[in-house]
């Protein structure tokens, strides 16, 4: 072989050396790609901050609910600022062996938490419990009692107080009520009560919660029409009583505006039975002539003070009757709906009709 021969084998093998050098190269340059997308990856999935910078150290008041999971309550931290990142705290959850084991309940935290700080609140419970309670509308003081015995308030405190009135509760609008009873202003709804509450306390609760409720309802024109606050309840609670269908309240409300208006006894059923022991479905005659300033068949005019507790719908169908000339209602179908009529012939057919629906 000759040397042109030598210098052209030369040529053509460093080229080759040359390629093998770019390809690791590359792979160096592919290697530090991935380990900066791991790094960057690592950062926007655990370390960036989800909404935005929040100042560290403001108070933030966030409620757990029964059952919920670790992610969840992780997204609600970050939302509020308490922790930075919601999947890191479900990795440091993970790591302090915390999952399954977060509190539920109402708890006073601030931003800027750390991880561990957070985790370790959560472990420990909310200083302060609650327990739920739902008021239905249409309950009376006992049947009220009852539903906050079950969360540890006791019964016969609760009656005492809310049979006293205004003399443990003096408010104004209480002045007055007949025999002092909270009957009608205990307001119902679903209360989160704090765990070792007293009945006191409770009350106290649903007074301002009716005071917050009934400053939504008209009256003014209640008033206009020649009726005061207790009236206005009074007649609230007999609709609340009488109605199961939403649509019919001001209906109702009509009937006994329109009655009071002529000088007509009411003839509300659910005032006898507020003072009969037991529930019925239908009055008999002698049940009638029960003697008792709530007989509103044998007394004129309102019954001295509410029979139940009424919710803000009735309140305000109290005070905005439908423009009707209805005086008659009954009882006609199963799903609690009545027939309304102007005149007694009417009232009567009506009747019948119901008879056949319910057999009596």
């Amino acid at each position: 072989m000759d040397r042109r021969s030598e210098r052209t084998r030369i040529r053509q093998v460093k080229p080759r050396k040359s390629r093998v050098g770019a390809a690791f190269a590359l792979l160096g340059i592919i290697v530090v790609l991935v380990a900066a997308g791991a790094v960057a990856g690592w950062w926007y999935v655990f370390e960036r901050v989800e909404h935005g910078p929040v100042e560290a150290g403001t108070p933030v008041t966030i409620e757990i609910p029964e059952g919920a999971t670790t992610a969840s309550i992780a997204i609600q931290l970050a939302e509020h600022g308490i922790v930075p990142n919601a999947n890191r705290f479900r990795l440091e959850s993970r790591r302090a062996d915390a999952d399954g084991r977060l509190r539920a309940g109402e708890y006073d935290l601030y931003t800027g938490m750390s991880y561990e700080e957070a985790i370790a609140a959560l472990l420990e419970g909310p200083a302060i419990t609650y327990v739920t309670v739902t008021i239905p509308e249409g309950y009376v003081i006992e049947q009220i009692a009852a539903r906050f015995e079950e969360a540890g308030i006791p019964a016969e405190e609760f009656e005492r107080l809310a049979h006293a009135g205004y003399a443990e509760f003096p408010r104004d609008y209480l002045q007055g009520a007949f025999e002092d009873k909270l009957e009608g202003y205990l307001f119902p709804k679903t209360y989160r009560v704090v765990e070792g509450s007293t009945a006191r306390d409770v009350i106290e609760m649903m007074l301002d919660q009716f005071e917050i409720e009934i400053a939504s309802a008209d009256v003014d024109a209640a008033r206009a029409r020649g009726f005061d606050l207790h009236e206005i309840v009074t007649m609230a609670s007999m609709i609340e009583r009488e109605t199961k269908v939403a649509d019919e309240r001001r209906l109702v409300s009509s009937v006994i505006h329109n009655r009071l208006d002529i000088g007509m006894r009411l003839q509300i059923d659910a005032t006898i039975e507020y003072v009969l022991p037991g529930t019925r479905f239908r009055l008999t005659y002698a049940d009638l002539e029960i003697d008792s300033p709530y007989n509103t068949y044998r007394n004129a005019g309102l019954p001295p003070g509410p029979i139940s507790s009424p919710g803000l719908a009735s309140l305000q169908a109290a005070c905005d009757p439908a423009d009707t000339s209805y005086l008659y209602y009954v009882l006609t179908s199963e799903d609690g709906s009545h027939t309304f009529t102007e005149t007694w012939e009417e009232f009567l057919r009506a009747k019948e009709r119901s008879k056949e629906v319910f057999g009596q």
